[in-house]
């Protein structure tokens, strides 16, 4: 039984890693667009 509760516990752990590896990408992903978008405005402002 025990073998079984350290499978499950070693499994959500996996699980909610890649999640949190998902979440940080994304709001990784969605900075370098905002950034990217004001470089793009500020470059125009300048020429």
């Amino acid at each position: 039984m025990k073998l079984l509760a350290l499978a499950v516990l070693l499994i959500a752990a996996y699980v909610l890693f890649k999640v949190v590896i998902g979440v940080v990408a994304s709001l990784a992903w969605i900075a370098v667009v905002c950034v990217a978008v004001i470089a793009v405005i500020w470059a125009v402002r300048v020429l």
